[in-house]
């Protein structure tokens, strides 16, 4: 039997960036024993950034999926991303599921999409209504994207 809880999955968006890092050997500086360090002015600049979809539950990170870049999300990607959701769920529970999954994600147009409501219905997707945005309502800023941004 799988609890209330067990049954939460959550969706959040974000954007992860990238950096390219200075080797070594780019960083070396000759200076005099004596001379001060020198500071550094500039922030480095992004080498880029791809748009993440992340779907997760009380046991941790089930998928991330990362936009192709000149891409949306519209009702027909997202449909795709929640049936890889859902063949990883069937993965994971192994007929352990009798009730629907209780579903959060934003309201994103491609989200609200009749198409895309459609589409969680008929996976048995019980969609739960996005609460006002705080960190502290929503548990994807508060806990696990400082988290996930610090590991990449």
């Amino acid at each position: 039997m799988i609890s209330c809880w067990g049954r939460l999955v959550i969706m959040e968006e974000t954007w992860l960036y990238h950096y390219e890092p200075e080797s070594k050997q780019q960083s070396m500086e000759w200076r005099h024993s004596g001379s001060p360090r020198p500071k550094q002015f500039r922030v480095q600049k992004s080498a880029g950034k791809v748009f993440a979809s992340i779907f997760w539950d009380q046991d941790g990170i089930l998928l991330i999926d990362y936009l192709p870049k000149d891409q949306t999300v519209n009702a027909e990607y997202y449909s795709s991303l929640s049936m890889q959701l859902k063949d990883i769920l069937k993965e994971k529970f192994r007929g352990k599921f009798t009730k629907a999954v209780l579903f959060l994600h934003v309201s994103a147009p491609g989200h609200r999409a009749l198409a895309t409501q459609k589409k969680l219905a008929y996976l048995g997707f019980q969609c739960l209504h996005h609460p006002p945005y705080s960190p502290d309502l929503f548990p994807s800023d508060y806990h696990l994207f400082p988290r996930l941004k610090k590991t990449i």
